[in-house]
């Protein structure tokens, strides 16, 4: 059955209607139109104002738009340059993971940038966010420099002390050699044993102390984490069997590579192990372990000796505080120097009765230096 046709009325009465709805979806549409322009220039208005660096990257990586303050901290205009190619050009990769450096400055040293990126969006592009934090690193490097001055001063008004008693020592078994009717060959060959070693004390003490005053990552190289923990292993395994210590040790990141000094590393490293064997009775155990996340690699280094007293632990770090009679009391002090120069830091959990646990942590290089 079909529709009867509609007569002239009711035909103007429809176009009527399409008439009126066309002009409120054309009103509707300009005033959406009106609303993205202001929300345009506002947009615009709030890039121009940032003081951080915002790069917008176009599918292909190709820079779309950035604002005033990306391109005066790349001193260039940016707009049409492939991001990946600009990037390997214009920044220098820093031994603070995450920072670059760039140009120069205002006050003619290279500017030092920050850089993060966010995921692709729906259509492929990605934003980068540039800051400039080179005032914020001359702070940091200001701060640690005092703080290792600081810490000189403390040393030097301690050397002295520990110099003293073991050079005291030695003069004392030296000038009974120089005496042979006073001494049989047995006492002779006890006093020439006892010099050595309070002279190789002195060594220790002397070595120890450059170490610590040197205290920043002197070359890079890029090594395997399990490596390190094998030469470790190597290492510390004999030492362990002939104190009668159970060593175990497990890499758990057999991928991973860091970069810095091995040998500072590996020296930071060998002086917790050497640590925690001496707090180890036999029958005893410890442990190392190292382990990773997208950030940073901790190296775990685990005694069940007795445990040390919440009331030094604070002080366990600083320069010449020992609880041991041979110590120098710098061991520790260079351990965190090293993992500080290197942008990590060490942490100890301890348990009195129950043993201790040193954990020494080191970010990641950056993922193309892996």
């Amino acid at each position: 059955m079909t529709s009867p046709p509609l007569d002239a009325v009711q035909l103007a009465e429809a176009f009527r209607q399409f008439s009126e709805a066309s002009a409120q979806l054309t009103q509707a549409y300009s005033g959406l139109e009106r609303q993205v322009e202001r929300l345009n220039e506002r947009l615009s208005l709030l890039m121009d104002a940032l003081p951080a660096g915002v790069v917008l990257l176009d599918p292909q990586g190709r820079i779309e738009q950035a604002n005033p303050a990306a391109r005066q901290m790349m001193d260039r205009v940016l707009e049409g340059s492939d991001w990946r190619e600009l990037s390997r050009s214009a920044l220098a990769e820093t031994d603070t993971p995450g920072e670059w450096e760039c140009g120069a400055s205002a006050t003619g040293e290279a500017r030092r940038l920050s850089l993060a990126q966010t995921a692709e969006d729906s259509a492929g592009g990605r934003i980068v966010l540039l800051h400039d934090v080179t005032e914020a690193h001359r702070m940091r490097t200001a701060a640690a420099r005092n703080e290792r001055l600081a810490a000189m001063g403390e040393m030097v008004a301690g050397l002295a002390h520990q110099l003293r008693t073991p050079l005291a020592a030695a003069l004392l078994y030296a000038g009974n050699l120089a005496e042979p009717s006073l001494l049989g060959p047995a006492e002779r060959a006890r006093c020439v044993d006892r010099t050595l070693d309070r002279l190789r004390h002195l060594e220790r003490l002397i070595r120890d102390m450059l170490s610590f005053a040197r205290g920043e990552a002197t070359g890079q190289e890029a090594f395997g984490v399990c490596d390190l923990v094998t030469e470790l292993e190597a290492t510390i395994e004999p030492v362990a069997a002939r104190r009668a210590v159970r060593f175990d040790s497990h890499c758990g990141c057999p991928d991973v590579r860091l970069a810095g000094n091995r040998k500072e590393i590996a020296g930071a490293l060998t002086n917790l192990l050497e640590n925690a064997l001496q707090a180890t009775g036999e029958g005893g155990c410890v442990a190392l372990e190292a382990e990773s996340d997208a950030e940073r690699v901790r190296f775990a280094v685990t005694d069940t000796g007795k445990g040390i007293d919440p009331s030094i632990q604070a002080r366990l770090f600083d320069p010449f505080f020992t609880t041991r009679a041979d110590g120098t009391g710098l061991g520790l002090a260079i351990a965190r120097g090293v993992a500080r120069a290197h942008g990590g830091e060490i942490t100890l959990e301890s348990v009195p009765g129950r043993g201790s646990t040193f954990v020494f942590e080191l970010p990641l290089p950056a993922s193309g230096e892996r």
